[in-house]
């Protein structure tokens, strides 16, 4: 059986399948990366910090493939979670939790100490962007990788058109934040040019870029809940849109947009 099946029924057979079909992309993005860095350092173990990791929905897959994997998170509750999730899945020896917020973690564990940055769900929320950009970039090491998470302004405007919600859609296309109006729960949206351009003072090259999540958010649940081979399709969807070299204008629209950047030096 092909690895990607292989891949996407251990995703899809999870507790929540509609969960699953939204973070299924993501972690085969992120497992392919974590191999080339084994193979580029030669080191079965990596350092990996995730920044606003919570209760560690990457952190203990990623430790379970053997790699040490610090959570960075403001929530004490978050955190405690965290310590009864990884006892758990038998890998407390691997995840370190700390408090801390984006933008403090060069402090906390050093420069140059990592050799990958979670950055999911994170930017949307901080007060500077930029600085937690550049605060990710301090820390990991030359070589070494910053993987980014955000959601994306176009990607709400569709979801908001298609729901009847017309005058919030109307708000996000000229709102400088890709917000939907004072009521909308995110302080911010980006696209790829503005993730790109916290970095713009920063050596970096850029890894890859691909929208998530472009369909899932759309559908009515009852498509697929309870149809795991409806569910199978479209997750092959989702992977197939996710970085079509024919149609790059589909990550613009996806929900979420994903970004992995190489610090050069």
């Amino acid at each position: 059986m092909p690895d990607d099946t292989l891949r996407s029924r251990r995703w899809t057979q999870r507790s929540d399948p509609r969960s699953a079909l939204r973070t299924a992309v993501v972690w085969e993005f992120l497992e392919r990366f974590v191999a080339e860095q084994v193979e580029r350092t030669g080191r079965d173990v990596l350092d990996v910090a995730d920044v606003g990791g919570g209760t560690g929905g990457l952190a203990v897959p990623l430790a379970g493939l053997g790699h040490r994997v610090t959570v960075l998170d403001p929530s004490p509750d978050a955190l405690a979670a965290l310590q009864r999730r990884v006892v758990d899945a038998g890998v407390a020896g691997l995840v370190t939790a700390r408090q801390g917020d984006a933008g403090s973690l060069a402090v906390v564990l050093g420069e140059r100490s990592v050799d990958l940055v979670l950055g999911h769900g994170v930017l949307e929320h901080v007060d500077d962007p930029h600085a937690a950009a550049g605060d990710a970039f301090d820390a990991v090491r030359p070589g070494g990788l910053v993987s980014l998470l955000v959601p994306q302004r176009l990607g709400a405007l569709v979801a908001r058109a298609l729901s009847g919600r017309f005058a919030e859609a109307r708000e996000l296309l000229d709102d400088p934040t890709g917000r939907s109006g004072d009521r909308d729960p995110l302080p911010r949206r980006f696209d790829e040019t503005s993730v790109l351009e916290l970095f713009a003072d920063r050596d970096v090259r850029v890894r890859a870029v691909h929208g998530v999540r472009l369909f899932t958010d759309l559908l009515p649940g009852a498509l697929v809940d309870g149809d795991p081979e409806a569910m199978e399709m479209l997750l092959d969807l989702e992977r197939a849109a996710a970085h079509h070299p024919a149609h790059p204008a589909l990550t613009a629209i996806a929900a979420q947009l994903h970004v992995v950047v190489e610090r050069v030096s």
